[in-house]
C-alpha cells in the first residue's frame, strides 16, 4: 500500500477529503470511464435520484462478458456474486435476509452495548500518553469492535479484517495477484463461517443469515460468502473512514463545532449527517449502472447499453436543492436526503448503524474531551492509501 509522504514534493500529500473540489451539477453528459470506455455522466440531484432508483439502470449487467472492465484489478466491490451487483428477484432475495437485521428499532437495540464500546475506548484513549492516535485507539477498533460483535467474531480477526479490507477495496494499484490471493483467503473465512453457523447457530448476524437463506431458499452458496465478506469488512471500513476524515475536519477547521457536539447529542446527529452529506469516502465518487433501455434522464435521452456514472458528491452540492448558505453550516438539518448513502434498491442497509456509531463516537468524544486537539498540523497528515477509500492513516490529538 502506498503512503502519501507530504515532506516529498515528489509524492505530494493528496487533499484533505473535505477540500475536494466539485464541479457545478449539470445535464446528462458524454464522459468516459477510469479505462477510456465511454459513460454517461449524471450529477443533478434529481437526475442521479431516478438513475439510482429507476429499475432500467442495473448493476448485473456490468459484469457480462462483453462489458468493459471497471477494474483493473480484482476486487470485492466488482464481484458479480456480491448483493450490489444484483438486480431484480435476486437482489431482493438476497436482500430479504438482512432486511430486518439493519431496521431503525433493532439498532436502537444495540444501542447500550455500542455506547459501552465507546466508553471502554475512550478509557483506553485517557490513559494513553499524549499525542495519542485517535485512528489507532477509537476510529478503528470502535467500527471494528461493532461489526465483530454483531457477526460473532472476535478481536484476533481485526487485523485480517483490516489486510482484506485493503485488497477488497483496492484502488488498482495492489498487484493483481496479491489481490487474489488475498480475496481467496477471505472468501475461504467467509465460507468457513456460514459452515460453522450452520453447525452451531448463535444470537448473531450470521447466523440470522444463515436461517434467512434457509426460508428464502434457492440461494447460491457464492453469494451467501460476498455477502458475509461484504458485511465483514463493509460494516467497519467505511464508518472508520467516516470518522477519520470528520475528527480532522473538525478538529482542523471546524474547531467551534467541538464544544457544542460534547453538550448536545442532537446536534452531534445534525453534524453526523451534514459531515456524511460533505464528506465523500473516496476520491471515486460515481457509482455506475447499465441502461437497459433508452431512458430520458433530466431532458436528455441516454442510450441503450450505456454505463452511467451517477455522481452522488455532485448532486449533494445541487444549489437548486441544497443550498449554498446552508451547504456547510453543520448543524443545519439537510434540506432532502443525502445521496451518501444511494437510493433506490440498493439503498445502504447498514445507515442506521454507522449514524449511530458515528453519532455516539463524536458526541461522547467531544465530552469527555472538550478540549481536544490536532498535534500536528492538518497538512501534515500521512493518508491512508491504496484503496478506494481514503482517510488519515495515523492522527495525534492532545488535550
Amino acid at each position: 500500500m502506498t503512503t502519501a509522504d507530504p515532506t516529498d514534493p515528489t509524492h505530494p500529500a493528496p487533499e484533505p477529503m473535505h477540500r475536494l473540489r466539485f464541479e457545478e451539477p449539470a445535464p446528462p453528459r458524454p464522459a468516459e470511464l477510469p479505462g477510456g470506455a465511454p459513460a454517461w455522466l449524471v450529477s443533478r440531484y434529481a437526475d442521479v435520484r431516478q438513475v439510482l432508483s429507476d429499475p432500467r439502470f442495473g448493476r448485473a449487467r456490468l459484469y457480462a462478458a462483453d462489458a468493459p472492465a471497471l477494474s483493473g484489478v480484482p476486487d470485492l466491490v466488482n464481484d458479480p456474486d456480491l448483493m450490489f451487483n444484483q438486480d431484480g428477484p435476486d437482489h431482493l432475495r438476497l436482500r430479504r435476509t438482512l432486511r430486518r437485521a439493519f431496521t431503525p428499532r433493532a439498532v436502537a437495540r444495540w444501542r447500550p452495548w455500542i455506547a459501552a464500546i465507546v466508553e471502554d475506548l475512550l478509557d483506553r484513549l485517557e490513559a494513553r500518553e499524549q499525542p495519542v492516535d485517535v485512528v489507532g485507539e477509537f476510529a478503528l477498533p470502535l467500527p471494528a469492535a461493532v461489526i465483530s460483535r454483531l457477526m460473532g467474531l472476535d478481536e484476533s480477526a481485526w487485523s485480517r479484517m483490516r489486510h482484506w479490507s485493503e485488497h477488497a477495496f483496492s484502488d488498482g494499484t495492489h498487484d493483481g495477484e496479491h489481490v487474489a490471493a488475498a480475496l481467496a483467503e477471505f472468501s475461504a473465512f467467509g465460507a468457513d463461517l456460514l459452515a460453522e453457523r450452520r453447525r452451531t447457530p448463535g444470537d448473531d448476524l450470521v447466523s440470522g443469515i444463515v436461517a434467512a437463506a434457509d426460508e428464502e431458499g434457492a440461494l447460491p452458496e457464492a453469494q451467501l460468502v460476498s455477502l458475509v465478506c461484504g458485511l465483514v469488512v463493509g460494516g467497519h471500513d467505511s464508518t472508520m473512514t467516516m470518522l477519520g476524515n470528520a475528527l480532522l475536519y473538525l478538529l482542523g477547521e471546524r474547531r467551534e463545532t467541538w464544544p457544542r457536539i460534547g453538550t448536545d447529542e442532537e446536534a452531534a446527529g445534525r453534524v453526523v449527517d451534514r459531515l456524511v452529506h460533505l464528506v465523500p469516502l473516496g476520491d471515486d465518487r460515481g457509482s455506475t449502472r447499465h441502461a437497459a433501455t433508452d431512458v430520458e434522464v433530466g431532458g436528455v435521452t441516454i442510450p441503450a447499453g450505456a454505463i452511467v456514472i451517477a455522481d452522488c458528491g455532485m448532486a449533494n452540492r445541487d444549489p437548486d436543492v441544497f443550498p449554498p448558505a446552508t451547504l456547510h453550516d453543520l448543524f443545519a438539518p439537510l434540506e432532502a436526503p443525502t445521496l451518501s448513502f444511494g437510493a433506490g434498491p440498493h439503498y445502504c442497509l447498514g445507515v442506521w448503524l454507522a449514524r449511530t456509531e458515528l453519532r455516539l463516537a463524536l458526541h461522547r468524544l467531544a465530552a469527555r474531551f472538550p478540549e481536544l486537539r490536532l498535534a500536528a498540523p492538518e497538512d501534515a497528515v500521512v493518508w491512508r492509501t491504496g484503496t478506494t477509500s481514503r482517510s488519515p492513516r495515523r492522527l495525534g490529538v492532545t488535550w
